[in-house]
C-alpha cells in the first residue's frame, strides 16, 4: 500500500500529514509546518466544503479523513461498511442488511447514510467532487445506495459534518460524504479479503482488481469489486431464539418477572404476541364457552384450537386458548435472516487526457457500472375467512357470524377464520445502476482563473419480486361446492382453482396440499427506473491581494434533472395482495436550476493579535419546477490570534425541496392483519400503557379487533407539502501546540454544532403510527400521532400515513477530535480520537404539539465516541480500536391512569403504572485489533478481529421499539458476533 500513499502525498503534500496517514482523522483549520511553504498552484487542492483551491489541505469546518488503507486496517470489506461505522455516522442508526423485514426507503438490500441522525435524504454523497444519483427498487428510491460505491479504486473519503448547501445544493443540509479515487495509480493490483464469523455462519469475501496506465499526456484506470456475504439467520444466534416480553414487575426487578410464564418450562414463553410471535394453528370464532386448554375449566372464549381430548362441552374437539396460551411459534420463523444476504459487482473506470488546447485543458472521464442481488425470504401467516354457511366449516361453527354483521370478507358474514403458519415466502432484489460523467477543465485565459464544464447522466434499473398470497384466489378458493363424496371443489374452475382446505386439526396446524400452495400464492415482479441528467460549470481563481494573502472565488452554475418510474407489480396495483398494501405507480421528474457563488478572504496574517484571519462566504439561488426558488447562504471565519490556536465557525441556511418520492410516492391503501392495531386484545397484554391508552380510548375492556387494520398513505404533493428549511451553526476552537520533537505533536479540536430544520418532510408508517400513538406515556387522542388514527362505529382503525412536514427537528451537541503522534523506541505511535456529545435531538411534529427530545434514547445515543491506537515498526504495523456507543441510563416512564367514562386521573392507581418497563441499555463497546505487514511495497498482509470480546447485546422490554429478540433494531450494535477478517494485497 506504500506507493498509492507516496503518489497522494505527491498531489497534497500537507494530505497525510493533516489527516494522520492510514487512520481516521480530523482535517484541521491550519496546517503549522504546511503554512510555512506554500505549494505551487498546479499542485492546490479543493477540499470538500469549497469550490475553491487551496495550497493547504485545510477546512474552517469539522472534515474527517478516512484512508482506503484505514478501511483494510479496522477490518471493513466494503466502503459501505466503512462509511456506515460510527467514526462516520456518530451513533446515528443507518439502514443496512439488517433491516431485511423491513419496509425500508429504497427497498430491501439498500445500504444508506445520513449525518448527525438527519436521515440519508438530508446527506449529499460525491464522487470526486460530483453527486452520485439514488438507486434502489420500489417508489421511495431517494439516497445513494452505498453498495454502488467502488472499493479498491478509493483513496480517501472526506466527510464534511456541517450544512453546506449554498455549495453543493439543496440536499446536503447535515454535511458532506466525498468519495475520491485514486486516477494515479499504475500497475496492476490485486486486493482479496474475507470475514469470518466465529458462529460459522455469515462468511463475507470480497475479490476486486486494479489496473492502471499512463502516458505523457494520458493516463487511465479501471477497477472491478465482487462481494458476496451470506445470510445470518435468527436462529444462527442465540439472542433471537427465544424473544420474550420482558416485563418488570417493578423498579430493579428480574428481566421477564411479569412475563407469561409457561407452563412446560417454568421460565418466560418465548415468541408471545407480545414479541416475535404471530398466532397459528388456531381458529376464532364467535365468543362462546370451551373448555381451557390447559386447565380444562370451562369458560369463555373466542380462539379454539383443535384438541381430539375434547369429547364433552358446547366445543368438542376444541380447546379455549387466550393472548398467551394460544401457538405463536413456527420453528421455521427462525430461518428468517437476522443479516441479509447480498452480492455485488461494481466496475469503475476513469481516465484523463491533456488536450494542449482550450487553455491546456484536460478532459476526464468516469463510468461507474454497480449490480446489486439481495433476498429476503419472510415468514407469513395465511388467514382464511370462512363464510357463513361454508361446508368447510364444521358444524358446530357454521352458521354463526364470526366477525362484526358489518364486517365482511370477500364479500360473505365470516363463520370461522383460521390463522395457519404457511412458513416462509421468499423476495429479491436485483439492481442494475450506472453513470457515465465526462468533463473539461482548463485555463481561462484570465489570470490563474480555471474552468471546470461537466456533465453526467446517470440510471438504474432495478426488478423486486415478491412470493405473496392473492386476494382472488384466496377467495376463489373458499367459494366452493360439495361433491356428495367428500370433497370439495371451486364454483369457478377456469383457472385451475384448488379449494380451500376443510378445516380440522391438520389444515389449521398448516398441514396443505402443495396444490393448494401453488395456486393461492405467485411470485409477482415490479420495476423501478430512476434517471439523473446533471451539467455544471465552474470558474475560480485569484481576485486581489490582502495582508492576509491573495483573496480567491469561485462562480458557478447547475442544471439537474431527475426522473423517477415505479411500477408496482400488477397485482398490487390492484389490490390484490393478500393482506398486503396495494401500491399505485410512482412516477415523476422535476428539474432544478442553481447559481452559486463563493468568496475567500484572507484577510490579516502574522499580525500581533492575529496570526491569522480569513472570512469565507457563499450564496446560491436555487429554483426548482415544483417548488419554485430560494436563496441560501453561509459564512464561516477562521481566527488565529497566535500560532497553534485557532477560532473558527459558520453559520449558513439551506432549502430542500422533498424529493422525487416524497412528492409523487404513488397513493397505497391496503389492509394490516388485525393483530396490528395495538388495542386487540389490550385487557390480556402486560403492557400497562397501552391498557390506560385504550381504555381512555373508550375500548371496552374486552375489545377484540376482528377486522383488518385500513392504512392510507402516499406523496404529498397533493397534500400542500411543502418545502424545508434549516439552519447550520457551527463554532470550535483547535489547539496545536508547538512541543519538543521528543514529546511528539498533539492536535486538539472541540467544536460546538446546532441543526434545524423547520417543516421536515417525514413519512412515519402505518404500524408505527399506531404504535406510537397508543404507545404514548402522554397519550391524547387528538393530538400527536393519534391525529392519524380514527376508529369508525365498529372500532376499526383507520391509519393515514402520507408525507407530512413535522414542524420543527433539531440536532445540537459537541464534537471533540484528539490526535498524538510520537516516535517511541524504534518505531511510532499514532492516538487518535472523536467523542460527540448531543445535547439535544428533538422533533415536534405539529407547530402546536410539544417538542420531543430523543437524545439519550435508543438509537439517538447521547454519547458516542472511537479510539484508535497504532504502533508501527518498520514494515509491520500493530492497531487497536474501540467504539464506544453510552447507553441509556434509567428511564423511569409513568402514566396517569384516566377513567374510560370521565376521563379524569385516577390518582390511587399511578403506582401501577411506573417503571413497568426495561428501556435502558448499557453502554456498549466494540473492540477490533489488527495487524498488517508490508512485503517490499509489493505484498500486504493484514489479519485481525472484529469485536474482539464478543460484545454482549442489550435487552429492553417489548411493546417499546423495533426489536430482533429482545435486542434493539440498531445499526449501532454488532449482530455477527466477534468475526476474524484477513486481507491480502498484491501489486504489479
Amino acid at each position: 500500500m506504500k506507493t498509492s500513499i507516496k503518489k497522494a502525498a505527491l498531489r497534497s503534500a500537507t494530505c497525510l500529514t493533516l489527516a494522520g496517514a492510514l487512520n481516521p482523522a480530523t482535517v484541521w483549520a491550519q496546517d503549522t509546518e504546511a503554512s510555512a511553504k506554500a505549494e505551487p498552484e498546479s499542485t492546490a487542492i479543493i477540499v470538500t466544503g469549497s469550490r475553491i483551491r487551496h495550497d493547504t489541505f485545510t477546512s474552517p469546518e469539522p472534515l474527517t479523513v478516512i484512508t482506503r488503507d484505514s478501511m483494510t486496517e479496522q477490518g471493513f470489506n466494503s466502503t459501505t461498511d466503512a462509511l456506515q461505522s460510527s467514526s462516520v455516522t456518530q451513533g446515528g442508526s443507518q439502514i443496512n442488511n439488517f433491516y431485511g423485514g423491513y419496509v425500508v426507503d429504497g427497498g430491501t438490500g439498500v445500504n444508506t447514510i445520513g449525518l448527525r441522525g438527519l436521515g440519508p435524504t438530508r446527506t449529499l454523497v460525491l464522487l470526486n467532487g460530483h453527486r452520485l444519483a439514488p438507486a434502489g427498487t420500489r417508489g421511495a428510491v431517494g439516497a445513494v445506495d452505498l453498495n454502488t460505491i467502488p472499493t479498491t479504486a478509493v483513496d480517501r473519503v472526506e466527510v464534511l459534518k456541517a450544512g453546506a448547501s449554498s455549495i453543493y445544493g439543496s440536499d446536503a443540509v447535515a454535511g458532506v460524504i466525498n468519495i475520491i479515487t485514486d486516477n494515479k495509480f499504475t500497475g496492476f493490483k490485486l486486493d482479496a479479503q474475507v470475514n469470518v464469523p466465529e458462529i460459522g455462519t455469515g462468511l463475507d469475501r470480497r475479490l476486486s482488481g486494479l489496473f492502471g496506465a499512463k502516458g505523457d499526456n494520458w493516463n487511465f484506470n479501471v477497477s472491478v469489486d465482487w462481494r458476496k456475504r451470506n445470510a445470518v439467520s435468527m436462529g444462527d444466534v442465540d439472542f433471537t431464539k427465544c424473544p420474550i416480553g420482558g416485563y418488570l414487575d417493578g423498579q430493579g426487578t428480574a428481566f421477564g418477572a411479569n412475563d407469561y410464564i409457561d407452563p412446560n418450562t417454568g421460565e418466560p414463553k418465548c415468541f408471545t404476541l407480545d414479541n416475535g410471535g404471530v398466532t397459528i394453528n388456531t381458529i376464532g370464532v364467535r365468543t362462546r364457552e370451551g373448555q381451557d386448554r390447559l386447565t380444562g375449566e370451562t369458560g369463555y372464549y373466542n380462539r379454539f384450537v383443535p384438541d381430539a381430548s375434547v369429547t364433552g362441552g358446547a366445543t368438542p374437539g376444541y380447546a379455549g386458548v387466550d393472548y398467551y396460551t394460544r401457538d405463536s411459534f413456527d420453528p421455521d420463523m427462525l430461518k428468517e435472516p437476522l443479516v441479509t444476504p447480498v452480492e455485488t459487482l461494481n466496475v469503475f473506470a476513469q481516465g484523463s487526457y491533456q488536450l494542449n488546447a482550450l487553455g491546456n485543458a484536460e478532459l476526464y472521464s468516469e463510468f461507474l457500472y454497480s449490480n446489486r442481488k439481495s433476498s429476503s425470504p419472510l415468514y407469513r401467516q395465511l388467514t382464511l375467512d370462512y363464510a357463513v354457511g361454508s361446508p368447510l366449516v364444521p358444524e358446530l361453527f357454521r352458521n354463526t357470524a364470526y366477525l362484526n354483521p358489518t364486517a365482511v370478507s370477500n364479500g360473505e358474514l365470516v363463520a370461522l377464520r383460521s390463522f395457519i403458519g404457511f412458513g416462509l415466502l421468499d423476495s429479491s432484489q436485483n439492481v442494475d445502476f450506472y453513470r457515465a460523467a465526462s468533463g473539461l477543465r482548463g485555463d481561462t485565459g484570465l489570470s490563474d482563473w480555471r474552468y471546470d464544464l461537466y456533465g453526467s447522466y446517470s440510471w438504474s434499473k432495478a426488478r423486486y419480486s415478491t412470493a405473496t398470497f392473492l386476494t382472488s384466489r384466496v377467495a376463489q378458493s373458499l367459494n366452493v361446492v360439495d361433491n356428495g363424496d367428500g370433497t370439495f371443489s371451486c364454483v369457478d374452475t377456469s383457472n385451475g382453482c384448488v379449494a380451500a382446505p376443510v378445516v380440522d386439526a391438520a389444515s389449521v396446524g398448516g398441514n396443505l396440499s402443495q396444490a393448494y400452495r401453488d395456486f393461492i400464492t405467485q411470485t409477482v415482479t415490479g420495476s423501478t427506473k430512476t434517471a439523473e441528467y446533471i451539467g455544471s460549470l465552474n470558474l475560480d481563481g485569484s481576485l486581489f491581494q490582502l495582508p492576509g494573502g491573495i483573496a480567491k472565488a469561485a462562480l458557478g452554475l447547475e442544471y439537474r434533472h431527475s426522473h423517477l418510474d415505479d411500477q408496482p407489480p400488477a397485482e398490487s396495483v390492484a389490490g390484490d395482495l393478500y393482506n398486503l398494501t396495494s401500491a399505485a405507480p410512482t412516477v415523476g421528474s422535476d428539474e432544478v436550476w442553481e447559481v452559486y457563488g463563493e468568496v475567500y478572504l484572507p484577510v490579516l496574517a502574522n499580525m500581533p493579535g492575529v496570526y491569522n484571519l480569513n472570512f469565507d462566504a457563499s450564496g446560491r439561488y436555487t429554483h426548482y419546477r415544483s417548488y419554485g426558488g430560494e436563496w441560501t447562504y453561509k459564512g464561516s471565519v477562521e481566527y488565529a490570534p497566535v500560532r497553534g490556536v485557532t477560532f473558527r465557525g459558520s453559520y449558513g441556511t439551506s432549502y430542500r425541496a422533498p424529493a422525487l418520492f416524497e412528492q409523487y410516492l404513488g397513493a397505497t391503501s391496503g389492509f394490516l392483519s388485525s393483530s396490528y392495531d395495538p388495542c386487540d386484545n389490550y385487557a390480556d397484554s402486560k403492557n400497562l400503557i397501552l391498557k390506560a391508552n385504550c381504555a381512555a380510548a373508550g375500548l371496552p375492556a374486552d375489545f377484540e379487533q376482528k377486522n383488518g387494520v385500513s392504512v392510507y398513505g402516499g406523496g404529498g404533493s397533493s397534500t400542500g407539502l411543502k418545502a424545508e428549511t434549516s439552519k447550520n451553526l457551527s463554532l470550535g476552537i483547535i489547539l496545536q501546540p508547538v512541543l519538543p520533537q521528543s514529546v511528539g505533536k498533539l492536535s486538539v479540536s472541540l467544536d460546538y454544532f446546532n441543526i434545524e430544520i423547520n417543516n421536515g418532510v417525514q413519512r412515519v408508517g402505518g404500524s408505527n403510527i399506531a404504535n406510537l400513538c397508543y404507545g404514548s406515556a402522554n397519550f391524547n387522542p387528538d393530538a400527536g400521532y393519534c391525529r392519524y388514527v380514527s376508529r369508525d362505529a365498529n372500532n376499526a382503525l383507520t391509519v393515514i400515513d402520507n408525507y407530512v412536514n413535522v414542524a420543527t427537528q433539531k440536532t445540537q451537541g459537541f464534537e471533540f477530535n484528539l490526535r498524538y503522534l510520537r516516535d517511541i523506541g524504534p518505531g511510532e505511535f499514532q492516538f487518535e480520537t472523536q467523542v460527540t456529545k448531543f445535547t439535544k435531538q428533538s422533533t415536534a411534529l405539529g407547530s402546536n404539539d410539544a417538542e420531543i427530545d430523543y437524545n439519550n434514547t435508543i438509537a439517538t445515543p447521547e454519547w458516542t465516541g472511537t479510539f484508535d491506537a497504532s504502533y508501527k515498526i518498520g514494515p509491520v504495523k500493530f492497531r487497536y480500536g474501540l467504539d464506544w456507543i453510552k447507553g441509556t441510563g434509567d428511564h423511569t416512564y409513568t402514566v396517569l391512569a384516566t377513567d374510560s367514562l370521565t376521563g379524569e386521573v385516577n390518582q390511587d392507581n399511578l403506582e401501577l403504572y411506573k417503571y413497568y418497563y426495561k428501556l435502558q441499555t448499557p453502554d456498549y463497546f466494540l473492540h477490533s485489533a489488527s495487524i498488517q505487514w508490508d512485503v517490499n511495497d509489493e505484498f500486504e498482509f493484514t489479519i485481525g478481529v472484529r469485536n474482539l470480546t464478543n460484545a454482549k447485546l442489550p435487552r429492553i422490554s417489548a411493546d417499546t421499539y423495533s426489536l430482533v429478540g429482545n435486542t434493539p433494531l440498531y445499526s449501532g450494535y454488532d449482530y455477527t458476533g466477534r468475526t476474524f477478517f484477513a486481507n491480502v494485497t498484491a501489486k504489479y
